[in-house]
């Protein structure tokens, strides 16, 4: 089981520490939610963490097919809403260098779909994954 220990620093500002590596992310409320917007917000780092997730899944795909996506990138678009203040929306666009095959391309989506932090997102806020030539 993975731990990750997160410490309220104050003036809407966390940090967590990642127990095996030691790695740091701080976060900040955003501005527009009584913060300084110095650094990642909480819901941005589900963003961060739904991009990367989609590209690692594509990454471990093209392994299995002896594919390369090194330089591939995913801008993920969040959207909040109020009343409550909540993620309205996640957009994810997909660039992916190089050319594949009807099939090669298939794989590679279906992997951006298996996600797991797509899979455990079971919250009203749909997920569009759109891969952009």
């Amino acid at each position: 089981m993975a731990a990750t220990l997160v410490t309220y620093d104050g003036a809407l500002r966390c940090r967590a520490v990642h127990d095996a590596s030691g790695s740091v992310v701080v976060t900040d409320a955003p501005i527009d939610n009584q913060g300084r917007g110095e650094g990642f917000s909480p819901s941005d780092l589900l963003a961060v963490s739904l991009g990367s997730c989609v590209l690692t899944m594509m990454g471990m795909a093209a392994r299995s097919m002896e594919c390369d996506i090194a330089g591939a990138t995913a801008t993920v678009t969040k959207d909040m809403a109020d009343g409550p203040r909540r993620i309205a929306r996640l957009s994810v666009t997909l660039r992916i260098p190089g050319t594949f095959d009807a099939d090669q391309r298939r794989r590679l989506e279906a992997a951006a779909h298996a996600c797991p932090v797509h899979a455990v997102l079971g919250i009203d806020a749909p997920v569009a994954i759109d891969w952009v030539d």
